[in-house]
């Protein structure tokens, strides 16, 4: 879950609250070479893009190119691969703004391209990093124009980017991560992280000494307020059973409002808003916006114990592992398995519909509790096991007017 900071200007103009419209285009100076055959721009790997385009000089750049602002990398997976099987596909990948290395959704949605083609390696696979919003249009498009037989977008803002480029590109595969899209040639991967975010926010109540919990946003979109619904949900879930009164700071179920970072990747926001929800009594605390929460894990390791960390997207231990000793748990998405499905469903048939990730299918989870499974009460730990059971057969129904459906 990644993006550029939106305002609230921004916000105000756009009053219905369709999130998927939200965002304002910034500037770039357009600086590329064309190359190849076709004048096809390509694109060095590196860390800096080639080339970045204003939403005013998208039209200019692309007619003298025909290409999109980019970095390409391709995926060298280790271990034996499997031997190839179907006809030979290329899977090509777009990032969202948190770049390929957010330790999140966009790093959890390569290892899923990655572990395809590890598992048959006639699909080859090849992403390109996004740097601003204004790159989604040209990115897409630069894949489809390169023929690739499945393009995977990653994350919810780029939902009204893939629509248009899949309308002009009927011909083309497309999936993309936490977005429903109406259109036939998309694939839509969805995850309820309602249900694990309940099981998270039960986890923090029971282990908070302050009871005082927190939380916060990269942007105010449903694939991040989701996580934040259930998270209070099972809070208040828990304060049922054990008579206890926690509160949740950060935020509202109720009003749909909370503290936002309007950032993905801005780690000392990160910092500053983790370190003033302790300020107020939070000790436990979940970051919902990708890299930037990057930064409230290592203000909670400066911190000497005053508060923990409840990761999202990837299990924490796994995907920044620097930072384990202060990770209780994560709400974890499948995103992995889900995208590599995915591909490899591709290489034989034409994908349609799309996919929820729930508690039962293990398309979400809470994830062990690594370091700190000696210090979680047990009878703490049997309660959230029974928890999800009830979440699994319905006797406890998790709601969020974000869930997909």
């Amino acid at each position: 879950m990644r993006a550029r900071q939106m305002s609230v200007l921004q916000h105000r103009t756009n009053p219905s609250g369709d999130w998927r419209t939200l965002g304002v285009r910034r500037m770039y100076i357009a600086q590329a070479r064309c190359q190849g055959k076709g004048n096809i721009l390509r694109s060095m790997r590196g860390i800096k893009l080639l080339a970045a385009v204003a939403v005013g000089g998208l039209a200019l750049s692309l007619a003298a190119c025909g290409s999109a602002p980019a970095k390409e990398g391709t995926g060298t997976p280790t271990g034996a691969a499997s031997s190839p099987t179907g006809k030979a596909i290329q899977a090509c990948m777009v990032t969202d703004t948190g770049g390929i290395d957010d330790k999140s959704f966009n790093a959890a949605a390569w290892a899923g391209l990655q572990a395809a083609n590890q598992s048959n390696p006639n699909i080859k696979v090849k992403y390109v990093a996004s740097t601003a919003e204004a790159d989604y249009e040209p990115n897409l498009t630069n894949f489809a124009q390169q023929k690739c037989d499945l393009i995977v977008a990653v994350g919810g803002l780029m939902g009204t980017a893939t629509d248009k480029i899949a309308k002009q590109n009927p011909n083309a595969q497309f999936a993309i991560v936490d977005y429903k899209s109406a259109e036939p040639n998309v694939y839509s991967m969805q995850f309820d992280t309602a249900q694990a975010g309940f099981l998270a926010g039960y986890l923090a109540a029971g282990y908070s000494k302050s009871h005082k919990i927190g939380t916060y946003g990269g942007l105010k979109i449903p694939p991040v307020t989701i996580f934040m619904d259930g998270y209070a949900d099972g809070a208040k879930y828990y304060d049922g059973k054990h008579s206890t009164t926690t509160t949740v700071l950060g935020w509202d179920k109720a009003k749909q409002d909370g503290l936002f970072a309007n950032s993905f990747v801005d780690q000392a926001k990160g910092k500053q808003l983790a370190d003033s929800l302790n300020s107020q009594g939070a000790d436990v605390i979940m970051p919902v916006a990708g890299g930037t929460g990057l930064g409230t894990a290592a203000a909670a390791q400066a911190s000497n114990g005053k508060y923990v960390v409840i990761w999202v997207d990837q299990d924490g231990c796994k995907s920044a592992s620097q930072y384990c000793n202060v990770f209780l748990s994560t709400v974890a998405k499948n995103i992995s398995d889900t995208v590599r499905d995915a591909a490899l469903k591709a290489d034989t048939e034409k994908l349609t519909g799309g996919s929820i990730g729930t508690l039962a299918n293990n398309g979400v989870q809470l994830a062990p509790y690594n370091q700190f499974d000696s210090k979680v009460d047990p009878a703490l730990k049997t309660e959230i096991e029974a928890l999800k059971q009830d979440i699994i057969t319905g006797k406890v129904v998790v709601t969020s007017p974000a869930a997909p459906k």
